[in-house]
């Protein structure tokens, strides 16, 4: 028996006996070796998710700082890693963040784009990163199946990242870590099934070879598809990754090629109301129409490099790209009447593509200086982004019931149509360049860290006519985003931190339409399409970290002050809108969060965020004081897993997601009730001829609530319905 793991040899025997699977003898009829079993559960323990691993990390990309433990940044990040993704079953990348306390999941534009909230502020899908880059990840649905790990950095990050193409990540950014090979072999099939005709499979295959195993290669992708548990929502999924790495001599270099064709057949929309909070429908009831589907295909990547000149200087690089293509026939419910539910269905065709390129080159230093260490950053970065777009709108305004759906017919009466519905043709070129410089300075045996850098940033933004693809307007701004922050570890295991952060975002995009304030049919922009100037936004953040054998915590107060852009009635336009920076947004909160382990075979995740929002200097004092839109004054999360002792195979799953209330309205006269969710699961591991095998059950929203999700939208006051009760199997096994 191996002297190294004595007990764990006897937990694997007590498994094999206990499942009296066919692996629990030997082929020549005895009894596997303690050492042998020991390996086995060793696989299963890294399949499954076991050995007291919570599937969160303090540690992650910190921008153009690299990778960083969380105790030795001013800035709170966490990592979810693909254990976890694997074992929730998330079809989505919302899903996966569903598991953050800041974190909460909404639509943007009438379709399916998930758009986050965190902290208060919206982030767009085109604000994801990919592996630090801007605008390669697909802009709409990410499926998780191709990342190793989701990390989440709380807060503003202009310097840390650059200027957010979309206009979003005020008030924090995510990053997407794509798959490798790593230092094991991996042989890795997964079967799935999501309630109630929602079926797929996914593989992951990974080798190093060569000598010293230089050479890296990892394939996995996933097929999946069917109708979800919202009445004839039909989902479907494919996605492939390639990941290429090399290692050797104080050289590394990866190439991540990926693909990915989702398409949404009648996806149950958000409901446009005014000032009103209706009651909430059935969990499962669809009020989308049958003609409504978007089907977005990417194809992007990345080459990136890092070079060791010096014993500590590093030269790295990166190049990333993205081709994109969307079209989309979408339908928008109006409510008319909140007592009957009666409403109005109308529609549009939106073609669009895209084709980004963003790159970045930088070098990283550590030197000391007497007592003074220090660790410098210098570099350049740069996105290019070409949207082409054209869009048809129609005039037609179809009866429906929010309650009673009716299935309508596509709409034909065209009431407004811009660009080449066949090639559309560039409506916005956008380049974002940097250069940036920083030094983290480290005294007294570096448990005093002191960070201090700045970014200039230009964004050039050309608008080119809807109708005749001219160019329309165009402007040049710049600005320097600085940041300070200071770590202190007073004793190993904390760490005390503040930071002072600024976030510089393009201005937003007038939409073409939105709300009447006197109820009825939508009224026009009179300023469609015109581009906002960017303006900066201000964070000032003070928190303490906790790191231990079974604790990881964080808690942090901040405040974030930034321009806010409305729609108002414009004064010198009869029945028409205007869009602009009508006010200033100021969002104080406290977070707590924490991954523990109390006991062997608990795992705990978690955590809680209170916002306080406030509308500042707005026109006229219109709604001075009140409360963001969509914004909850509270958020609670909380995940357990417990390994039953009786049968250390077995392990119980839950999570609880508690969102409190929301103001519905700018005139904070309606409100979105809180809510919270519960989900169960369990998770059993068995040997079938040496090889692990994982079996997963889920049930998401387990008692079928109804709840008005949100009330957070770009432009307009629209409520999303909360998913209903889903069920969820998978079975993987590695061989």
């Amino acid at each position: 028996m191996s002297h190294r793991h004595p007990r764990r040899c006897h937990l694997a025997l007590l498994i094999a006996a206990s499942l009296s699977t066919p692996c629990a003898v030997a082929q020549d009829g005895q009894s596997p070796r303690a050492d042998d079993a020991a390996r086995m559960l060793d696989r299963v323990i890294v399949t499954a998710q076991r050995g007291n691993q919570t599937g969160v990390s303090r540690a992650g990309g910190v921008g153009v700082l690299g990778e960083q433990a969380a105790e030795d940044v001013p800035f709170g990040i966490r990592s979810f890693n693909a254990a976890l993704i694997l074992n929730q079953q998330p079809q989505t990348l919302g899903q996966v963040l569903e598991n953050d306390p800041s974190v909460r999941t909404t639509y943007g534009f009438g379709n399916a784009a998930e758009q986050f909230v965190v902290r208060g502020f919206a982030l767009a899908g085109d604000d994801i990163g990919y592996d630090g880059l801007y605008g390669i990840l697909p802009r709409q649905l990410v499926a998780p199946e191709l990342y190793e790990s989701v990390q989440v950095l709380n807060g503003a990050s202009a310097f840390l990242n650059g200027a957010a193409p979309g206009g979003s990540g005020i008030g924090g950014s995510v990053n997407l870590v794509p798959k490798r090979a790593g230092d094991t072999p991996l042989n890795r099939v997964t079967l799935g099934f999501t309630s109630p005709g929602h079926s797929g499979a996914s593989f992951d295959i990974a080798r190093r070879v060569g000598g010293d195993a230089a050479w890296g290669l990892r394939i996995n992708g996933a097929t999946r598809g069917g109708d979800v548990a919202i009445d004839d929502e039909d989902r479907q999924s494919d996605v492939l990754g390639l990941a290429l790495d090399y290692t050797g001599n104080g050289f590394r270099a990866a190439l991540d090629l990926a693909y990915q064709d989702i398409r949404v057949e009648r996806l149950r929309p958000k409901v446009t109301v005014n000032n009103v909070v209706p009651r909430v429908p059935d969990a499962d009831l669809n009020y989308g129409q049958p003609w409504q589907y978007t089907e977005l295909r990417d194809v992007f990547g990345q080459l990136r490099a890092e070079w060791d000149i010096g014993e500590h200087t590093l030269l790295y690089g990166a190049l990333g790209a993205r081709d994109g293509r969307e079209d989309g026939v979408y339908s928008s419910l109006t409510l008319l009447d909140a007592e009957t539910g009666d409403a109005s269905v109308s529609g549009s065709f939106i073609p669009r593509t895209d084709n980004n390129e963003a790159a970045t080159v930088g070098l990283r230093t550590q030197l000391e200086t007497g007592p003074v260490s220090h660790a410098l950053n210098v570099g350049v970065s740069a996105n290019w982004l070409t949207n082409r777009n054209a869009f048809e709108f129609y005039a037609d305004a179809m009866p429906t019931n929010l309650y009673n759906p009716v299935d309508t017919v596509r709409p034909s009466t065209v009431s407004f149509v811009g660009g080449d519905l066949s090639d559309p043709f560039p409506i916005s070129k956008t380049r974002l360049t940097s250069a940036f410089v920083s030094d983290t300075l480290g005294v007294l045996d570096d448990r005093v860290l002191l960070t201090a850098g700045a970014r200039l940033q230009k964004i050039n933004v050309r608008s080119y006519s809807n109708v005749t693809g001219a160019l329309t307007a165009e402007y040049d701004e710049q600005d320097v985003t600085p940041v300070f922050g200071v770590v202190y570890k007073p004793v190993d295991g904390v760490s005390l931190y503040a930071n002072r952060i600024e976030s510089l975002v393009q201005g937003g995009t007038a939409p073409a339409s939105g709300a009447n304030p006197g109820g009825g049919a939508p009224l026009p922009v009179i300023n469609a399409g015109e581009m906002l100037k960017p303006y900066v936004s201000r964070q000032t953040e003070i928190g303490v970290k906790l790191g231990h054998a079974r604790l990881n915590a964080g808690v942090a107060l901040f405040q974030t002050d930034r321009e806010t852009a409305f729609l108002q009635p414009d004064p010198a336009t009869q029945g028409a809108l205007r869009f602009g920076p009508f006010g200033e947004q100021r969002n104080r909160g406290i977070e707590f969060s924490a991954e523990a382990m109390p006991v062997d075979g608990l795992r705990m995740i978690g955590g809680v965020s209170i916002l306080d929002t406030e509308l500042r200097r707005t026109v006229g004092g219109l709604n001075q004081g009140n409360d963001a839109v969509g914004v909850p004054d509270l958020l609670v999360n909380a995940n357990v897993e417990w390994d039953v002792p009786a049968l250390p195979a077995l392990t119980l799953t839950g999570r609880a997601v508690h969102t409190g209330e929301q103001a519905a309205n700018l005139a904070n006269t309606t409100h979105l009730d809180s809510w919270t969710r519960f989900d169960i699961g369990a998770r059993y591991v068995t040997l079938v001829r040496d090889h692990p095998l994982t079996l997963r059950f889920n049930i998401d929203n387990i008692t079928d609530a109804r709840y008005w999700a949100s009330a957070f939208d770009s432009f307009r006051p629209d409520l999303l319905q909360g998913a209903p009760r889903t069920y969820k199997l998978s079975a993987s096994i590695d061989f």
